[in-house]
């Protein structure tokens, strides 16, 4: 197999990242590198740092210019980083000696690449934002109608008290709201221009400095950080951090889902479910697993950055080696994580007769909590607790169900006690506040 399933002709269907796959690649990081030369020169020419003639030749290239990234290979080998090979490249491409001598003024290959790596995530963001607004969307619509269609909640793989599949949307859609919400918060403290110079210094450009910084995040509509962060990953950490919690999020649901796809439960039905090789009556979570491997992979991702963001001095080498193989990973995985998740959720339907079933199963003890509380009312709350542990553990010995036994000793017991749809407690409610603030955003 390949060593990237991202990258892998044969695990492409497995593994879909979508046009962000298109982000992360040796063509995209040196198109955007060159953007950023060229927004720098324009930048510069405006005022009045370099030859503006020189800056707008250098500005026009940079859109026209084509560099292999084969051709980088020796090079960056060589300097551990592709930026004076691009550079040399772009200006032996170029042809024009007396502007191409101005191209890369001041700026270190940090700048150009952590840059560079700034406007591919500015894309990325705007791709997940558009599959989160169309999962929330799917997730609320299921909300919306089945926010009292109960179902049996489960603590620790086993039947607790009633819930609604509403509710259940719920408690996936409303982390996904949230990474919705903090979105504007992480692109103003994250996506940031740098311009530091060979030290963070930025000595080569002088008092120039910060209005040369400001120009350029203007022309490239990134943020001004209003310093140096050679040193300071927090902006790429941040970002990755987005993105693995809604990875996390996801993965949650694939697990639920697993679960009750089971053929034991069947509770839930996908339509595009997985086929066997040999056995024809094989309907496999594929998705599902999917979200829950992903995040599996995302959890190494993520102790590898951040062990990658301690950088000594003024720059470390191994440290910044170690972003460039984990982050675009990171990326890619979240971006495959929010394919299967419109898949899934798009596509999603409960079983109302399964999940009527499944609370109809072992012996109603379901209701072992709502009857605790009734008994309280009329005896202190520990021998509620000790009586309706006694009369669980005489269902479970007699096979008889719970409600009968308990009724047969407390005959004043209300009505509707061991109805399901009358113990949804908040169920109904969380599932419409979800839908309500998933239609405002």
């Amino acid at each position: 197999m390949a060593a990237s399933v991202f990258d892998s002709p044969l695990f492409a269907g497995l593994f879909p990242t979508g046009e962000a796959g298109r982000l992360f690649s040796d063509s995209a990081a040196l198109r955007a590198m060159l953007l950023v030369e060229g927004a720098l020169a324009k930048a510069q020419g405006s005022l009045g740092i370099i030859p503006e003639i020189s800056a707008a030749a250098i500005h026009r290239a940079t859109l026209e210019i084509q560099i292999d990234p084969g051709a980088l290979a020796q090079s960056t080998g060589a300097n551990g980083v592709s930026v004076p090979g691009m550079v040399a490249a772009f200006r032996a491409e170029m042809n024009a000696p007396e502007h191409a001598q101005y191209l890369h003024w001041g700026a270190t290959s940090q700048d150009i690449i952590d840059t560079g790596l700034m406007l591919r995530l500015r894309q990325s963001l705007a791709l997940a934002e558009a599959d989160l607004r169309q999962i929330t969307k799917a997730l609320a619509d299921q909300a919306e109608q089945y926010a009292e269609l109960p179902m049996a909640a489960r603590t620790y793989g086993q039947q607790a008290t009633p819930t609604s599949w509403g509710a259940l949307l719920a408690g996936w859609g409303m982390p996904l709201l949230d990474t919705l919400e903090a979105l504007p918060d992480l692109r103003e403290n994250s996506l940031w221009v740098s311009l530091s110079g060979a030290a963070g210094t930025s000595a080569a450009l002088g008092e120039s400095a910060p209005a040369l910084r400001a120009a350029l995040a203007e022309g490239l509509a990134l943020k001004d950080p209003g310093r140096s962060w050679h040193t300071d990953r927090g902006p790429v950490l941040r970002i990755a951090g987005w993105t693995a919690q809604i990875t996390a999020t996801l993965a949650a649901m694939g697990q639920s889902l697993i679960t009750l796809a089971a053929t034991e439960l069947r509770e839930v039905t996908f339509q595009d479910a997985g086929a066997s090789s040999t056995m024809p009556q094989k309907q496999n979570p594929v998705a599902a697993s999917v979200l829950v491997a992903l995040s599996n992979q995302m959890g190494g991702l993520q102790a590898a950055l951040q062990a990658a963001a301690a950088h000594q001095h003024q720059r470390d080498g191994a440290a910044w080696f170690t972003e460039w193989m984990v982050m675009p990973q990171i990326m890619l995985g979240g971006a495959s994580a929010l394919q299967h998740a419109r898949q899934i959720t798009e596509k999603l339907q409960p079983n109302p007769t399964q999940m009527a079933g499944g609370l109809r199963n072992g012996l109603g003890l379901i209701h072992a909590e709502a009857l605790s509380f009734a008994l309280a009312t009329k005896m202190p709350r520990p021998e509620a607790q000790a009586e309706t542990k006694a009369l669980c553990r005489a269902a479970m010995q007699s096979g008889e169900p719970l409600e009968p036994l308990a009724r047969a000793r407390h005959p004043d017991l209300p009505a509707d006690l061991f109805r399901p749809d009358a113990q949804l407690g908040q169920a109904p409610t969380e599932a419409r506040a979800f839908v309500a603030r998933a239609r405002a955003l």
